[in-house]
């Protein structure tokens, strides 16, 4: 069977869902499936689950801490973060988490060569917009994939070279988010 090249992005809630839905999908046809989350600790809800599921191997590459490129924040929103965040200049991410994406990629790159039928790489959008990917990583994760595995890119500002790569891209689009009326994110619901 032939696989595709799937992106999931956009500003709307739901594609990391998708992506999980997906998952189950294929280890319900007896597919292997690797998850690959970038820039995400072990404290969400469903990594509990699915790390427990036979077909799935999940590795996750946690944030250290929090990053911004200079110029993102307001210095409203730099006081408020105070020492929690990190700020660099573009296109110079910190070397130390830089180094920890590294270690995703190249299992990101075993993942598609391995035997996986769907290989689901979470956030690593944000992980290139972030500066913490480069296109030559991304063109390493694409030249090593074999053509039959479903290869999922997940995460807002896709880059120019994933979508050009991709067969389908879906735009989750954000119409309304209670998060703009103060909400914070909801175990079990967005954590």
């Amino acid at each position: 069977m032939k696989g595709y090249i799937q992106v999931y992005t956009g500003d709307g809630k739901g594609k990391t869902t998708a992506a999980i839905g997906l998952a189950i999908r294929s280890i319900g046809a007896g597919h292997r499936v690797c998850i690959i989350q970038f820039m995400k600790s072990l404290a969400y809800s469903e990594q509990k689950i699915l790390k427990s599921l036979p077909g799935i191997t999940l590795i996750t590459l946690g944030k250290p801490y929090f990053i911004a490129k200079e110029g993102m924040l307001t210095e409203e929103e730099i006081k408020a973060w105070g020492d929690k965040v990190t700020i660099y200049p573009a296109g110079n991410p910190p070397a130390e988490y830089r180094a920890l994406i590294l270690k995703g990629i190249d299992e990101a790159v075993k993942a598609v060569s391995d035997g996986y039928d769907l290989v689901i790489l979470d956030e690593y959008n944000m992980a290139c917009w972030y500066d913490l990917a480069t296109d030559e990583d991304t063109k390493r994760i694409l030249s090593a994939r074999k053509p039959n595995v479903e290869l999922v890119f997940t995460g807002r500002n896709v880059p120019k070279l994933i979508l050009d790569s991709a067969d389908l891209i879906t735009e989750m689009k954000k119409i309304r988010h209670y998060y703009d009326k103060g909400v914070i994110g909801r175990e079990g619901i967005e954590d």
